[in-house]
């Protein structure tokens, strides 16, 4: 059983998955408007979670939100579930794919065969649509990837079920139902006024206030947990932002990119020049990023490398800072 599914490669894999299901359904949405519809951008640091011995860094919301968010706001139905027997979870599985209707999954990155040994870790929210069976291999649609692939029944079982932080129990989800027109104007408003109020947060763990926490924090560590764990800490920053699901620079890239569209849509001419400020944003993490894999590769020949690592990200922090009190007056 194979579903006529239309794969189409995306920066990030939920943002993916919802635009592709969402094509697959008739409506055709972009993967910048579901992820600023979604209000998927986001900065959190949460010491108290270890993925690989490491703080989480985060540079989006939490994986299912973005879809859960985008749907409600347009008026599209979804349905999820988890399982705890892999049986039940692959039973439910092969009903959809019988009754044509491709599903999104949340799985483990870890044992995805297809994927570069690189980027193979401890990571368990990774997305992707399943679109059919051929004998005892699923056929994927993994939207990260340039082209579908498939996973043998014991594959996908695993990383359906992968342990872990954040571990998917065969998460499953799907749109049951849609509206005659999608509402964008109003969703769109939604989507960005939400993100100005998850980026200016009063809360530590969570937006601009977040980054200036890290920042001051990896001043402290070379003496606090010594240099080797520091590095060890900064690389997972810059794997988190860099090589996991699109991260800190490709999520501003991805978020310019919603606000130029959201300009035509809403007709506001000022989203444009925001959307202009945000790229100039995401280079500024990329510039992050690389400076600070200098110093954790041992390349950075700077003796005070950590606080000018530490500097830039408190020049970001005041700048998106800057950003999304505007923009929320904006709209």
């Amino acid at each position: 059983m194979k579903i006529d599914f239309s794969h189409k490669q995306a920066a990030h894999c939920e943002n993916g998955v919802v635009s592709n299901l969402m094509r697959h359904n008739g409506f055709d949405v972009s993967e910048p408007m579901v992820f600023g519809i979604g209000s998927g951008l986001l900065f959190s640091y949460l010491p108290f979670i270890k993925v690989n011995y490491a703080p989480v860094f985060t540079y989006r919301v939490l994986p299912g939100l973005v879809f859960n968010r985008f749907a409600k706001r347009v008026g599209v139905k979804v349905k999820r579930e988890k399982f705890r027997n892999p049986k039940n979870a692959k039973a439910r599985l092969d009903e959809n794919l019988k009754n044509n209707n491709p599903v999104g999954l949340q799985v483990g990155v870890y044992n995805l065969i297809y994927f570069p040994d690189e980027y193979r870790f401890h990571f368990n929210a990774h997305n992707m649509v399943v679109y059919g069976k051929k004998e005892d291999r699923y056929l994927i649609s993994d939207p990260v990837m340039e082209r579908v692939t498939s996973l043998t029944e014991k594959q996908l079982e695993k990383v359906r079920f992968a342990k872990g932080a954040f571990a998917p129990k065969g998460h499953m989800y799907y749109p049951t139902a849609f509206p005659e027109k999608l509402e964008l104007e109003s969703a769109i408003v939604k989507g960005i006024r939400q993100t100005c109020r998850d980026m200016t947060a009063p809360v530590p763990i969570v937006g601009v206030k977040a980054m200036r926490w890290v920042a001051k924090n990896i001043r402290k560590w070379p003496k606090k947990i010594g240099q080797k764990k520091t590095n060890h800490y900064l690389g997972q920053i810059v794997r988190m932002q860099e090589e996991i699901g699109t991260g800190g620079g490709g999520f501003r890239y991805i978020y310019a990119a919603f606000l130029q569209e959201a300009a035509v849509v809403i007709n506001n001419e000022k989203l444009k020049e925001f959307s202009k400020e945000m790229t100039e944003i995401g280079d500024l993490w990329r510039d992050f990023a690389l400076d600070a894999s200098r110093i954790y590769k041992n390349r950075s020949g700077e003796s005070d490398g950590y606080n000018k690592i530490a500097d830039q990200l408190v020049i970001i922090a005041n700048r998106e800072e800057n950003f999304f009190k505007r923009l929320k007056k904006v709209v």
